[in-house]
């Protein structure tokens, strides 16, 4: 009788045996898995003449294991308050800004707040921001300086600190854009091999004055680009001015030079109301209250706009241009309020961020001035108008709401056109080239001696 070459017990022992090795070679190639990632805390730093302010972002669940401060997902405003002290007391301990020399910095710590947010791959998680102020002792150079900072990691070997400089005027580092426009300038992390953790050292170069000046003009620039709201009110107004006015209703075109006045005198008159309200609030370091200025610039665009309709104010489109001008203008002084400059930075942005404001505004002008004079020779020119009014008096109410404290769909879809700038440029551009070659094209058929055969004198007709 002939015997198997391999028993049944023996054949299953090998094939568990190659199980076992297979499973084990497969793990062992297999790379090591790896962790949830972890929020990195962020250090931003917007640089001064004389101090350095500091924003702390720090999350939330690795700040209250590695400080033992009871924070979480749970905690409210008044709970915050109540920790204050103690949250204080350990950054004190932990953030040691010195000289190059090793002289030792001040740091205050202001105020803190609980929000949530979100970085790449990470999901959205809690964070605690605190605000403190960095000053360098006599002679220190707040460009130059050295950071010891182990808030978190000396705790949380894992854990990660990205150090950026967000405003920086002396480089021409102006705008409030946010952590995710700034420079990063350094790292700081545990150095795993020796369990340390070395300080930053920040190195910045020396700015100009003419790389703050240039960047407040690009900032005005973008400003007047992006303010949908400041256009609007400007080209509103500008929109009856080449019409006559009889009564309660707009009539006719005007002639040429008439209407290229009042058009002249409307932008000039805007132009120094708001440079007159930015100087006065920007010098008298003035705390301007952000809702009612917005809510006033609505308001001026819905009269405005009723304007445009029926003649409340003709021939003193100059003078409303200038006193609502002065709201304006404290709308465009909070952006620099926020920017803590001394002095004779101070002077020279308000030079380069207003000069930034009237250069964009008067190319927009120029290009919407082919428009509206076209606009008076058109058959169905008052229901055009009428319609123009009509939208941008549903966009100032709109506004005029959402500052108000009603959240209005409007307002947000009116905001969104600051957005596409690009484009409204592209559309302001081929209007004016059109609009322009249909004026030329009109007036060489009106100088055509062959066309005037036949015609009669055109009556100027009330337009309603």
């Amino acid at each position: 009788m002939n015997r198997l070459p391999i028993s049944p017990s023996h054949a299953l022992r090998m094939l568990a045996g190659i199980a076992v090795a297979v499973t084990a070679a497969l793990l062992l190639a297999a790379p090591p898995a790896a962790a949830h990632p972890m929020p990195h805390s962020v250090l931003l730093l917007d640089v001064h003449r004389s101090s350095v302010d500091a924003e702390l972002d720090l999350p939330v669940s690795d700040f209250s294991r590695a400080s033992g401060i009871d924070l979480d997902d749970h905690t409210t405003t008044e709970q915050l308050t109540a920790r204050n002290a103690v949250i204080r007391r350990y950054l004190a301990a932990h953030v040691h800004p010195t000289t190059t020399h090793g002289t030792a910095w001040a740091v205050t710590f202001g105020a803190m707040a609980l929000g949530r947010t979100e970085q790449t791959s990470t999901g959205p998680y809690r964070e605690l921001t605190v605000q403190a102020t960095l000053t360098p002792p006599a002679g220190g150079d707040p460009r130059r300086f050295v950071l010891d900072y182990d808030t978190i990691v000396h705790q949380v070997v894992t854990h990660t600190v990205l150090v950026s400089v967000r405003q920086d005027w002396a480089t021409g580092r102006v705008a409030d854009e946010g952590r995710d426009s700034a420079t990063q300038v350094g790292v700081i992390r545990t150095d795993t091999r020796t369990m340390t953790i070395a300080p930053l050292t920040v190195d910045l170069v020396d700015g100009s004055i003419w790389s703050g000046t240039y960047a407040m003009f690009r900032l005005g620039a973008h400003h007047i680009l992006e303010g949908t709201d400041h256009l609007l009110f400007l080209l509103i107004l500008l929109l009856p001015a080449p019409l006559s006015a009889a009564g309660n209703r707009w009539r006719g075109p005007t002639g040429p030079r008439t209407a290229l006045g009042r058009i002249g005198r409307t932008t000039l008159a805007f132009t120094i109301g708001h440079s007159v309200a930015l100087a006065v609030s920007a010098f008298g370091r003035l705390d301007i209250p952000a809702q009612p200025v917005e809510a006033f610039i609505a308001f001026s665009i819905l009269v405005g706009a009723f304007h445009a309709i029926r003649p409340l104010f003709p021939e003193r489109e100059a003078v409303v241009a200038g006193v609502f001008g002065l709201g304006h203008g404290l709308a465009f002084s909070l952006t620099l309020s926020e920017m803590n400059l001394s002095t004779s930075q101070l002077a020279l942005s308000l030079a380069g961020f207003n000069l930034g404001i009237e250069c964009v505004q008067l190319v927009l002008v120029l290009l919407a001035l082919p428009s509206l004079i076209c606009l008076t020779r058109l058959r169905r020119r008052s229901e055009v108008r009428t319609a123009c009014a009509g939208l941008t008096a549903l966009a100032a109410l709109g506004w005029l709401l959402d500052r108000l404290g009603l959240p209005s769909p409007v307002a947000r879809a009116a905001d969104s056109a600051g957005t596409h700038t690009s484009q409204l440029l592209l559309v302001l551009v081929t209007t004016a080239l059109i609009t322009t070659l249909w004026l030329l094209a009109t007036r060489r058929r009106a100088q055509d001696p062959s066309t005037r055969t036949g015609t009669r004198p055109v009556l100027q007709e009330q337009e309603g």
